[in-house]
């Protein structure tokens, strides 16, 4: 019999309850009795029953499963926020389930579709950008949402994050500001908030006037150290007056940073360097490069609590969480005393 699969019944049988006893006392503990929850979890153990999450969820409506999507499982970034979700969900009941949309729009619906196929609690996806058809899904889904990345005017429920956009225009204001006045920008995989840092940059290099297409260098690769070399290298054959360089990650910035290094070009006095989203090795490079913060454990635990807190009742005094972003000043921009 031990090679049997059990069942809720053979629990009760054996625990002398009622199949409804076990199924609250497993669900729901704090509505059994010490003692009663005891006895269960002991016949539990001893047979080795494991619930049936499919037939838990149609019994209940919903599982106690929270989907996380996600573009990357590598990147820092998501990985700092992944922690954050994890960090909060620690002890509780909730079960977090994540998915690889490894920057792909179909892949991401199909995410969706099999995550609301299984009845979740919650979901928790990136960005603003979904395809017509996961918009669509996302707008009837049976289950509570929280965005997170970003910040827009139009959640499908609920929203954690920040201004691309804003937080690229502060940057490159830094950059105006140390006395740099030939901006360029480098960008890799141009997903859409990769467009939105860019839209940021050029905006406000209009306003002063320092703006020049020519100083613009992108590619759709994925983003590494060594392809921020290689960005720089073609940046400066097309565009050698550029003193300043907003790059759209940590990775790109550390590359250029290597790059001028390479070529004997002085950072910060000849060549200004700007990161985007102020990891680890900002800080630690030489000299240490200039980047904007984003609040990413904060952004994961926010988007956990604002989620469960709306599964328990309790609505977030307001739906959009603006975390903002902070321009930390190094020495790659220190050129009139700005780092």
């Amino acid at each position: 019999m031990n090679n049997l699969k059990r069942t809720i019944a053979d629990v009760a049988r054996e625990a002398g309850v009622s199949a409804m006893t076990v199924s609250r006392a497993l669900r729901d503990p704090d509505k059994v009795s010490a003692k009663t929850l005891t006895k269960i979890r002991k016949v539990v153990d001893r047979l080795g029953y494991v619930p049936d999450p499919a037939a838990s969820a149609l019994a209940a409506g919903k599982t106690n499963v929270i989907g996380v999507i996600v573009p990357s499982v590598t990147n820092n970034v998501f990985s700092d926020v992944m922690r954050g979700i994890y960090e909060a969900a620690e002890g509780s009941k909730w079960q977090i389930q994540l998915g690889n949309s490894r920057y792909s729009p179909l892949e991401e619906e199909s995410l969706v579709r099999t995550f609301l196929s299984q009845r979740p609690a919650g979901l928790v996806l990136s960005g603003l950008d979904q395809s017509e058809d996961t918009a669509r899904l996302l707008e009837r889904a049976d289950c509570r949402i929280v965005q997170i990345m970003e910040c827009g005017p139009a959640p499908y429920d609920m929203m954690v994050g920040f201004s691309h956009v804003e937080a690229s225009a502060a940057a490159t204001r830094h950059l105006l500001a140390a006395g740099y006045r030939r901006p360029g920008y480098i960008a890799a995989r141009l997903d859409p908030r990769s467009q939105r840092r860019l839209a940021g940059f050029r905006g406000e290099a209009e306003k002063a006037g320092v703006f020049d297409a020519g100083r613009i260098v992108t590619t759709p690769r994925p983003s590494t150290v060594t392809l921020g070399c290689e960005l720089v290298a073609d940046l400066l054959s097309k565009a050698p007056e550029t003193d300043a360089i907003l790059c759209n990650n940590d990775d790109l910035a550390l590359g250029a940073l290597f790059e001028c290094q390479r070529r004997g070009i002085r950072v910060p006095d000849q060549m200004g360097i700007c990161g985007f989203n102020d990891l680890e090795m900002m800080a630690a490079a030489n000299p240490p490069i200039t980047s904007v913060r984003t609040f990413r454990l904060a952004m994961g635990r926010d988007a956990f609590r604002m989620l469960t807190g709306a599964l328990a009742g309790i609505e977030p005094e307001q739906p959009v969480v603006d975390l903002g972003y902070e321009v930390v000043a190094r020495g790659s921009t220190a050129r009139n005393g700005q780092g």
